[in-house]
């Protein structure tokens, strides 16, 4: 079966064709965030002077402007990392944000060619407490200031960040607008017309056009053809394309897909990816969510990552709401509840699925959820994971199918690494589903 090539020419190149190569990715040929920077393209000269960033609430922060030269804005958002900026940076997940780092020194070890997670950098501005100009790591092509600017997006630095984490962590996230001081009046004009990025389809900004095979004709060790399986990419991580080659051929879809042209690629099992925004956004997020009801419904073995796993729970009849401030960062404990174990993961979400009984946890102050729904599948779920801070829903299994999902990332670029098996549980589940074959 022939596949037509990819539309977006910003997000790969090169020849797709694995060759039964299942490594993670090196013969995957995808546009980095770092290649043109690499290639010696120029990068505009970094915004500086006074630069001033405002709350909706009416907070007010003064600092130094770094970065692209304009205003950033969005919804102010948190993230608890003390490494994997750049793989933070350009997680699609981050479209629309403002994104605060929690770790006080950013950009210690630089910029890398070749670790980004994407092709494109996504939060529309940065805040840090401090960027360092000078990294020190041989590997380095570029400074964090210097990536920012490559890629138009501006930053603010000599920010108390604390306070900022301190506020959004009893206030809820909020939207927020920073640029240089003299615009502080046009600034505030702006903050009180700005809207929130959730209104946007932010799933269709982020993913491909046109579906495409990553790996055709992928062999395991044995030379055995590796089951096939659809993608859906509402904003995917380049790891997770990475780590599904491992276990499987696979074709690279875009959110628009139905479940009808999915199985007509002569798939074996479907996947939905992380992405950004709301998942009951009436967009691309809603037609990813009806696919997978209809793969559950046609008894097809289905795993969902972050936006997946919601998306699932939307199917499910489950509703879906923003969190007070969500859960971004590599550190996050969850509780296995079938065996009791805990894993630390990385995540990075600011929408949950409500709990079937104790219902909305650690909720946003607006109270913004998703209508109440139904079930459109038919299957039962049951809670699997669990947050093991706030006890919010962090997995879901559907019981007698082969099919779950996960709040958290188990490809986790830059780490840890507890859950990484769970692409292997989805390999056997798969495995098991079809009498051991493909």
């Amino acid at each position: 079966m022939i596949i037509p090539p990819i539309q977006s020419a910003n997000l790969m190149s090169g020849d797709w064709s694995q060759k039964g190569d299942t490594s993670l990715g090196d013969n995957i040929a995808l546009f980095d965030a770092t290649d043109g920077i690499a290639s010696g393209g120029e990068i505009p000269d970094q915004a500086s002077g006074t630069g001033v960033l405002l709350l909706a609430d009416g907070s007010r922060f003064v600092g130094e402007l770094f970065g692209a030269k304009g205003w950033g804005e969005g919804e102010l958002v948190f993230t608890t990392g003390m490494t994997g900026y750049q793989e933070s940076l350009t997680d699609p997940s981050f479209a629309g944000q403002v994104l605060t780092f929690t770790y006080p020194l950013i950009g210690n070890y630089g910029i890398h060619h070749g670790t980004s997670e994407s092709a494109g950098v996504w939060p529309r501005g940065v805040v840090v407490r401090h960027a360092m100009k000078n990294p020190d790591h041989r590997d380095s092509i570029a400074s964090l200031g210097e990536f920012l600017s490559y890629h138009q997006v501006p930053g603010i630095e000599q920010i108390d960040t604390r306070a900022i984490t301190r506020r959004v962590r009893e206030y809820g996230c909020v939207l927020c607008v920073f640029g240089p001081i003299e615009d502080e009046e046009a600034l505030k004009l702006h903050l009180n017309n700005l809207t929130s990025p959730e209104l946007e389809d932010l799933v269709d900004l982020v993913s491909i056009n046109e579906p495409v095979i990553v790996n055709e004709g992928a062999t395991d060790k044995l030379g055995k053809p590796l089951p096939r399986i659809a993608a859906i990419d509402c904003g995917i991580k380049y790891n997770i394309l990475r780590s599904l080659c491992c276990h499987f051929e696979v074709v690279w879809c875009p959110p628009s897909t139905s479940f009808a042209q999915a199985r007509s690629f002569g798939i074996s099992a479907l996947f939905c990816s992380n992405g950004p925004g709301d998942p009951a956004h009436p967009g691309m997020a809603t037609n990813a969510r009806n696919t997978l009801a209809e793969a559950v419904k046609s008894d097809m073995p289905v795993m969902g990552i972050c936006l997946g796993h919601q998306l699932l729970g939307l199917a499910s009849g489950l509703q879906t709401y923003k969190m007070r401030y969500g859960h971004r960062g590599a550190n996050q404990p969850c509780v296995d509840l079938e065996s009791g174990r805990v894993w630390i993961t990385s995540q990075n979400h600011g929408f949950a699925v409500a709990d079937p009984d104790a219902g909305m946890l650690a909720a946003h102050p607006s109270g913004a959820c998703s209508p109440e729904g139904e079930n459109l599948h038919g299957s039962k779920v049951k809670v699997r994971f669990v947050n093991a801070n706030d006890r919010t829903v962090e997995g879901l299994d559907l019981v007698n199918k082969s099919v779950f999902t996960v709040q958290f990332h188990p490809e986790a670029a830059p780490g840890p690494h507890d859950a990484y098996p769970l692409f292997e549980r989805f390999r056997d589940m798969v495995d098991e589903h079809y009498g051991g074959g493909n």
